[in-house]
């Protein structure tokens, strides 16, 4: 029997702190609803946008795959690890915490905001090595298309285009067009997915959603998923338990 969850965009957690103006889809920092804390292993999706030449100071993390998606703008990131550079508008990147990572980010523009989509997924190994990975990921491959972005680091060849995570979850972003159809298969029967739609209006599995709404889906193989507007669309596909 499929079950679903909806968040509605304007029943996010929310705080403005100048430089940063932050949606929370899950409990995090100030905002805490006990029934909002995670959705399976996802336990972070926070949709930031952040003034320029600000950010967020160098800060830890343990035991935690963190991906940063920047949705417009650019990111200036550093680490513990001597990783420095910038990551933009179609990158990716991907940060496994392990036993312990220092990073920071911060707008890399003097004029313009950056607007990134930060997601916290809890591993299946603690305690691994840190590690950093971050690609450019071609618009052209999502037009109607899903383009997986992360996946499993076990499951990746040398033909993969996906980042890897310690985690069996697999992400994936589709710019479909009015009027598109598609069908996604749900990647393991004990994952759900996390339906979080960027831009625009579509249904998923009969249920209409909108610009920044969230639908959470288990116990099913796969969503139907129309566009009633050109719509950008993020799925992540993750374990339960």
């Amino acid at each position: 029997m499929e079950n679903t969850i909806f968040h509605a965009a304007n029943t996010r957690g929310h705080a403005n702190h100048g430089w940063l103006n932050a949606h929370h889809s899950f409990s995090f920092a100030n905002y805490y609803d006990p029934n909002r804390m995670n959705f399976g292993v996802l336990r972070v999706l926070n949709d930031d946008i952040v003034a320029p030449s600000m950010g967020f100071g160098t800060h830890p993390h343990d035991n935690m795959e963190i991906i940063t998606i920047p949705l417009r703008g650019a990111l200036k990131h550093r680490d513990s690890m001597g990783n420095e550079g910038i990551i933009e508008q179609f990158d990716v990147q991907v940060m496994s915490a392990g036993t312990g990572v220092r990073h920071s980010e911060f707008n890399a523009n003097i004029d313009t905001e950056v607007s990134l989509l930060q997601i916290w997924i809890f591993p299946n190994r603690r305690n691994v090595t840190p590690r950093y990975d971050q690609k450019t990921f071609k618009p052209a491959d999502r037009r109607n298309e899903f383009q997986t972005l992360v996946a499993p680091l076990e499951h990746l060849t040398d033909t993969t285009e996906a980042l890897g995570i310690h985690q069996n979850a697999w992400f994936s972003l589709g710019n479909l067009e009015k009027g598109v159809e598609k069908t996604y298969n749900i990647q393991n029967s004990s994952n759900g997915v996390y339906v979080f739609l960027i831009e625009g209006t579509a249904t998923i599995n009969g249920h209409p959603l909108s610009k920044r709404d969230a639908l959470g889906i288990w116990n099913t193989e796969n969503l139907h998923i129309i566009a009633q507007s050109d719509a950008e669309i993020l799925l992540l596909d993750v374990p339960m338990n």
